[in-house]
């Protein structure tokens, strides 16, 4: 045994040796019990970084050791590369996107092959070639043909810098992730999938899902949200438009004193229009606080306006 390390010889030697023989490539009917193992695809952002090499060794080493108890491992790899980010970069660099992503993905690729993880690589993908984001658009038209997929406003958090809509967890401090701008809360139109005509079968088969945690099982049943009550509406005064609402007490439903609308709400915008101090409300609660732990603790603040 030597004594010392030499990686750039050693390294290289048994990975020469791996891809000689390809010892990972996976096949179908290879003995062993099946196993999968994926890690969530890089984004091709140019450079691999210690986030990444912590994320994929945590992956290997799963399937390293799955392999080495006699299943039959699939552990493929590929690229997160079709976004706004992509598109970004290439009118900052000044060119074309396929060009930014491509190049970013062969220099990745490298690196990840330095690191010596156990990717079949014969079932790389990338999302941006057209053999894999066609069926995307396949299931998508059929989608939208069954109605299942339809286009509405919705309230989203807007980055004025990246000109990009950011999950809550890309908001810090108020600010874009990567601009570092203020972000806005905006109204945009956007296309949704009507995953709640399935909220009935979804609880039903939760109860039939073996070997799930109860507390998964909890979560799912809090994030679908089921609740039983009416609708009622409300007539508003000088006009012809109605508030809808929904109700688990309606034998409450003469007690009710107040309604309130959110910033957001289309009488909210009308009613900004002729008073002043909703219309500052609404903008300061386009700047308010977007994570979760922030707004279970923010103090409830509100306009009111009788009439």
């Amino acid at each position: 045994m030597e004594k010392e390390y030499r990686p750039q010889e050693i390294e290289k030697k048994w990975q020469d040796f791996w891809a000689e023989k390809d010892i990972y490539k996976v096949s179908e009917d290879a003995p062993g019990e099946k196993y999968y193992v994926l890690e969530m695809f890089p984004y091709p952002s140019g450079r691999i970084h210690m986030g990444h090499v912590r994320n994929y060794t945590i992956g290997d080493v799963a399937s390293r050791f799955k392999k080495a108890r006699g299943f039959n491992v699939l552990h493929p790899i590929g690229w997160d590369a079709f976004g706004l980010p992509a598109e970004n970069a290439a009118i900052q660099n000044a060119i074309h996107p396929s060009t930014w992503t491509r190049a970013n993905i062969e220099q990745m690729k490298q690196q990840l092959m330095r690191l010596g993880f156990s990717y079949d690589w014969s079932r790389e993908i990338a999302t941006c070639d057209v053999e894999y984001y066609r069926w995307e658009q396949w299931l998508f038209t059929r989608l939208h043909r069954e109605g299942l997929a339809y286009r509405k406003t919705s309230v989203v958090n807007w980055d004025p810098v990246d000109q990009t809509v950011l999950a809550n967890e890309q908001v810090i401090d108020g600010k874009g992730w990567r601009s570092g701008a203020v972000v806005e809360k905006k109204e945009i139109p956007q296309w949704f999938l009507r995953v709640s005509d399935y909220s009935e079968e979804l609880l039903s088969k939760l109860e039939k899902m073996q070997g799930w945690p109860d507390a998964v099982k909890t979560m799912q049943k809090n994030w679908i949200g089921k609740s039983e009550g009416v609708e009622a509406d409300f007539p508003v005064d000088g006009g012809k438009d109605v508030l809808k609402i929904f109700t688990t007490r309606p034998d409450t439903i003469m007690g009710v004193t107040y309604l309130a609308l959110a910033p957001e709400h289309s009488l909210t915008g009308e009613v900004a229009q002729k008073n002043p101090e909703v219309a500052d409300f609404i903008a300061r609660c386009r700047k308010a606080p977007v994570s979760e732990a922030e707004i279970e603790t923010m103090e409830k603040s509100a306009v009111f306006r009788l009439g």
